[in-house]
């Protein structure tokens, strides 16, 4: 069965007695029907001279900022003739001269399914906003294209940044749409919410089966194999190791000028894990990281979604890295992601044990138990806001 996004629902008339007065929307580029109509257009035909404003995550509405710390301005879309309000370039929450011009927010973002995609913190920042102005929200759902598996440690409060800002596991196998319920209820926000339900979706249901075409949302995101590896390759991005930005193949390739290709892959095979193969490849990014020079590198290919994890097997691969090149991998300093003291590694993991049992020479199988009993306890927590 073809799964009909939110989007695709609204168009059908649900939820539509939820969008009162004038109507912004938070969406990027990605924001389409499954017959590629972008919502904007979509939302000027059936509410004729209602969108007053368009809001754009990071990267920008069109997707085109390739890195971290890239900011956007506010503009005008020349399609809608509306503003547009960038959440990630002088502000990262909405303001009051933002909310002033529309009644009810509306969005339609496609996440990834990991805890530091920064887009499920722009919505949760922008519900705060919302609710202090006693504005309206509806979230237009889509797939979380991982399915509904949860994987990884939980976000350590004292650890808060723009990738992460809510107790949640690197994996949290939630839809947007369940996201914000529970970021309401759990924080406390006094916020009119509503969510579009999808149909035909659920949480045994990875991208590729929705018959939903892939849009990247970010620019480092071009397919769904770069969306099943980078809840743990996101990682690298806290060391020197190139992730693979600057290549054709970002996060799913990766290495440095100095890796031990054989000893990376010897010791990943010893941690027993399952649904992926590491072939050799090296590549010259062309921008970001060891730009312009020959990495010795890997690529994954996974081979089994339903048994590939990919936070452990990142895990795996970090820890691999740490004791064959002991000399030359290191931890990124910052700045990240707008935090200039706090290590980009502890930020993106949000625990400081697993950052340092890598340093001591643990392997995946002796971090998991750090973060085993709290994964279990969220499973059973967020059981109250799944709505597939």
């Amino acid at each position: 069965m073809k799964v009909l996004t939110g989007l695709e629902r609204l168009a059908q008339g649900a939820g539509q007695e939820h969008l009162q007065g004038r109507l912004g929307l938070l969406c990027n580029q990605a924001s389409v029907t499954s017959s590629f109509e972008h919502a904007k257009g979509l939302f000027s035909s059936l509410f004729p001279g209602r969108l007053t404003a368009l809001f754009s995550p990071q990267h920008g509405l069109y997707a085109e900022k390739q890195d971290n710390m890239v900011e956007s301005d506010d503009g005008f879309d020349p399609g809608t003739g509306v503003p547009v309000f960038s959440l990630y370039g002088r502000f990262r929450k909405p303001q009051p001269h933002h909310l002033n011009v529309i009644d009810t927010l509306v969005v339609d973002l496609q996440d990834v399914g990991c805890r530091v995609y920064t887009f499920i913190w722009t919505i949760l920042l922008a519900m705060e906003a919302c609710a202090e102005m006693g504005k309206k929200m509806v979230v237009l759902d889509r797939p979380n294209p991982l399915g509904g598996r949860a994987e990884g440690n939980l976000l350590d409060p004292g650890l808060s940044s723009f990738v992460g800002m809510h107790p949640i596991p690197m994996r949290h196998g939630m839809t947007v749409g369940e996201l914000a319920m529970m970021f309401r209820d759990e924080r406390g926000l006094d916020l009119d919410l509503h969510v579009v339900e999808m149909e035909g979706w659920s949480r045994d249901i990875m991208f590729p089966d929705t018959g939903i075409p892939w849009i990247w949302p970010s620019p480092n995101m071009p397919a769904f194999e770069t969306a099943l590896v980078y809840p743990g390759q996101v990682l690298l991005e806290g060391t020197n190791l190139s992730e693979g930005r600057g290549t054709t193949r970002p996060f799913e390739v990766f290495g440095a000028p100095w890796m031990d290709v054989e000893g990376v892959v010897s010791l990943v095979s010893q941690a027993g894990l399952e649904g992926f193969v590491l072939r050799e490849q090296w590549f010259e990014p062309t921008f970001h990281k060891w730009a312009g020079e020959s990495c010795k590198g890997l690529q994954i290919h996974v081979t089994s979604r339903e048994r590939f994890r990919p936070y452990e097997t990142s895990l795996a691969i970090l820890a691999a890295v740490a004791k064959t090149s002991p000399t030359e991998f290191a931890w990124r300093p910052p700045p990240y992601e707008y935090e200039y003291e706090r290590l980009p590694i502890d930020l993106l993991v949000g625990n400081r044990e697993v950052r340092k049992g890598i340093e001591d020479g643990c392997g995946p199988g002796e971090l998991e138990p750090l973060w085993r009993e709290e994964l279990a306890a969220f499973i059973e927590r967020r059981r109250r806001w799944l709505l597939y």
